[in-house]
């Protein structure tokens, strides 16, 4: 628990939740920390299954806390933009893109805005679900700046060309039906933390390993690697799967018309 970022585990779920809720969570240098730090925690929580990633209050995230600003440009910018601290990151970066380095699925429910950090924050995420009413924004044209916190990484994978260049020129909120139109969100619904919680509980029930080498092979495919490359990993990831402990209880499971076991 930290004053930007609370992680709670129940059962084989880890909530993380950003508790910024009176400044709609806007990221500033201690909650871009607090979020990367609350994902590397769970990189190698070997018992976790899914992860729900959530905002309190009234916003998922608005976005980089405009105080910041100040702090965050001056003689020390190049080395803070360009020095690669987290592999091919950058700490911003690294505040999307460490949710992709999780190896266990990351749903995100999102409320009231994601804008800029917060919605480069949300395309982390492997599943986002929206509550009605909610805006979206590639929001950096507003401050003369460019999306560069994973969001040239992640959007090109979800939305055509000329989407992406829209939002990017003109940084106006895009709503949530919109955005679900285009490939930005997965679902809409009235309790988006509810309904991600419940999609977590479906994931855990399924095959931890079978789960985990889904979402490498995934992480290939989308990579860009070539065919040969991608069909090579789709079998080296099923090898190890056929006949393992976790697909042998899933079958007695489904023989004796349970639910699957694997503690």
């Amino acid at each position: 628990m930290t004053d930007r970022v609370r992680t709670e585990i129940t059962g084989k779920i880890a909530h993380v939740t950003l508790v910024r809720g009176d400044k709609m969570n806007a990221v500033d240098p201690a909650m871009a920390e607090a979020i990367v730090a609350a994902g590397e925690a769970l990189v190698d929580n070997a018992d976790i299954r899914a992860v729900v990633l959530s905002g309190e209050g009234r916003a998922f995230c608005a976005g980089l806390d405009v105080a910041s600003f100040g702090k965050m440009a001056g003689p020390s910018t190049e080395d803070r933009v360009m020095t690669r601290t987290h592999g091919d990151s950058n700490l911003m970066q690294e505040v999307a893109m460490i949710w992709r380095k999780v190896p266990v699925p990351v749903i995100a429910a999102v409320q009231g805005v994601a804008f800029g950090a917060g919605f480069q924050l949300a395309l982390g995420a492997d599943i986002r679900i929206a509550a009605p009413g909610t805006k979206l924004a590639v929001m950096e044209a507003k401050w003369g700046l460019i999306p560069d916190m994973g969001g040239m990484v992640l959007l090109p994978q979800l939305v055509r060309s000329d989407v992406l260049r829209l939002m990017t020129y003109t940084a106006e909120p895009v709503a949530v039906e919109q955005g679900l139109a285009w490939g930005l969100v997965t679902q809409i619904a009235e309790d988006p933390l509810a309904e991600a919680q419940r999609l977590a509980e479906v994931i855990a029930g399924k095959s931890p390993s079978g789960t985990r080498a889904a979402k490498r092979l995934i992480g290939v495919a989308e990579s860009g690697a070539d065919a040969a490359k991608v069909l090579f990993e789709e079998s080296a990831e099923q090898l190890p799967l056929i006949g393992g402990a976790h697909q042998q209880e899933i079958i007695a499971a489904n023989m004796a018309k349970r639910a699957p076991q694997f503690d």
